[in-house]
């Protein structure tokens, strides 16, 4: 037993020695693994709290990154913008120091023409100096009168030309300002003036109650219209014209007394040539009573009073005259108001223009019974009623190219409006026709012409010619000698304008 205890104490011993050891290293091991475990759990923790941060960091750095590159790319464009900025200025300022250099230039380029024109005045001063020192010494030899006879006539002679060329601009920029207002003036006036007229014939229509009155005008074998005809001194033209006569004649007094006579016959039924008579003469003065109320309502309608019952029933015969188709009463009472207005605003006798204008034309009321002229007649009619001389004139001298007053030229501009624009006066249409045939005529006979129109009724004649057969000097010379050929060689109202005009017209193209 001992030994037993002997033998299996040492075994017991080495065994209870490694089962402790064993048990202690797989009690480390155990302890070990546990802490491996919970190291590698941290660690995890560790490694996804890392990633986390990172991925945070990554997100972070990302929009920083993103700011940086847009406020790069607003720093980018705020420096372009810049940059262009400053290049316009850049450009401006070269384009103003181009200007600068061009005025630069321009101002160098004067100076320098200045300069030449210096040095020119300083020789023709030396000149001059020169001559005049010759002059002086020509002059020391001269009296005292002498001497500024000779330095008179030397001014004289160098101020000449620069005079000269002072009064041609003058003279046309004085042409143009007196057109442009007297243009204004007809204008205002014209607009103010405003009369009707109605063109006359030279024949006049007289209704018949009936047809079977044309029988009983005529008469047994026509005695009856051959007794009208010697009385009135008209022509009584019958056709086929149902209920209607015809008074033929060129006096229009002469054809009113005929057609008031027939009126009075047909109202009276007896028809014969002692009846004839007895209306005629009733007739005259039916007549001459209607011409004394026409001169009456002329006086009345210009306003004017103070003249004699005689000169008025003169100026009524004017309502039976007429000019070129036109009532010569309507015609001069369009002539008094225009005559008026252009006295008032020229400064002028208003009365002694309205009166002038009224009665310029007096003299054609009587120019078929006197010999003369109707200016000549007016103005012999002027001084039978005591008309003053300012009033005389204006009658006399309306036709003439210089009237020696003031109202008389405005009465002849006043006649010359009222006989010239449309409408007022009229020729046959033949006659108007043939007119302006000879006006285009008379010019083409002239060399060097292409083509001529009448125009304006006949009142201007426009001319084109050939450039290159007339040069401007002599389109001058022709317009004058058109103008004097048909002066020479046609009749005509008021006056005719000649227009020549040139045209040169030179093309080329561009390929």
């Amino acid at each position: 037993m001992d030994l037993l205890a002997i033998v299996l104490g040492p075994v017991l011993l080495v065994v209870g020695i490694g089962a402790g050891a064993f048990i202690g290293y797989w009690y480390r091991k155990q302890v070990a693994a546990k802490t491996t475990s919970s190291a590698e759990a941290r660690a995890e923790a560790i490694i996804q709290d890392g990633k986390s941060k990172v991925q945070s960091m990554l997100l972070e750095a990302k929009d920083k990154a993103i700011k940086v590159l847009e406020e790069a790319k607003q720093d980018e464009a705020q420096r372009r913008q810049d940059v262009q900025a400053a290049q316009l200025r850049l450009e401006k300022r070269e384009s103003l120091f181009d200007g600068k250099l061009l005025e630069l230039e321009s101002k160098q380029t004067k100076l320098q023409d200045k300069a030449k024109e210096i040095e020119r005045i300083k020789e023709e001063m030396q000149s001059i100096k020169t001559e005049q020192l010759a002059q002086l010494e020509k002059v020391a030899n001269l009296s005292r009168t002498d001497a500024l006879t000779l330095l008179e006539r030397q001014v004289e002679e160098a101020s000449e030309d620069a005079l000269q060329s002072r009064l041609r601009k003058l003279q046309e920029q004085g042409s143009e300002e007196l057109e442009r207002k007297a243009n204004e003036l007809m204008a205002t006036i014209i607009q103010r003036c405003s009369t009707s007229h109605a063109t006359e014939t030279t024949t006049t229509s007289v209704h018949l109650t009936s047809d079977d009155m044309k029988g009983r005008i005529i008469g047994k074998e026509g005695r009856n219209i051959k007794r009208i005809e010697e009385l009135t001194g008209v022509e009584i033209l019958i056709d086929d014209t149902p209920e209607t006569i015809v008074v033929s004649g060129f006096s229009p007094i002469r054809r009113h007394l005929a057609k008031r006579a027939l009126e009075m016959l047909m109202e009276d039924g007896r028809i014969h040539p002692a009846r004839i008579e007895d209306c005629v003469e009733r007739s005259k003065r039916d007549l001459a009573l209607d011409i004394k109320k026409a001169g009456e309502d002329a006086l009345y309608e210009v306003g004017v009073t103070g003249f004699e019952p005689k000169l008025v029933s003169i100026l009524g015969r004017l309502k039976y005259r007429t000019s070129y188709g036109q009532n010569v009463l309507r015609h001069s009472i369009e002539v008094a108001f225009l005559a008026a207005m252009l006295a008032e605003h020229l400064g002028a006798d208003v009365n002694v223009a309205r009166k002038g204008g009224l009665l310029h034309d007096i003299g054609k009321s009587v120019d078929h019974e006197v010999q003369g002229t109707h200016p000549e007649i007016g103005r012999d009619i002027g001084k039978k009623f005591g008309l003053s001389d300012a009033i005389i004139a204006p009658i006399l001298y309306h036709h003439d190219d210089y009237p020696p007053t003031l109202e008389a030229v405005i009465v002849k501009a006043a006649d010359a409006i009222s006989g010239s624009r449309p409408g007022a006066r009229k020729d046959t249409y033949e006659n108007y026709i043939q007119r302006l045939e000879e006006l285009e005529n008379v010019a083409l006979t002239f060399t060097g012409i292409d083509k001529v129109y009448a125009i304006q009724a006949g009142r201007e004649v426009r001319v084109f010619v050939r450039p290159d057969q007339v040069d401007d000097y002599t389109a001058s010379k022709l317009a004058k000698d058109i103008a004097l050929k048909i002066e020479q060689e046609l009749k005509y109202p008021g006056e005719i304008r000649v227009t020549i005009i040139r045209e040169t017209r030179v093309i080329e193209y561009a390929r």
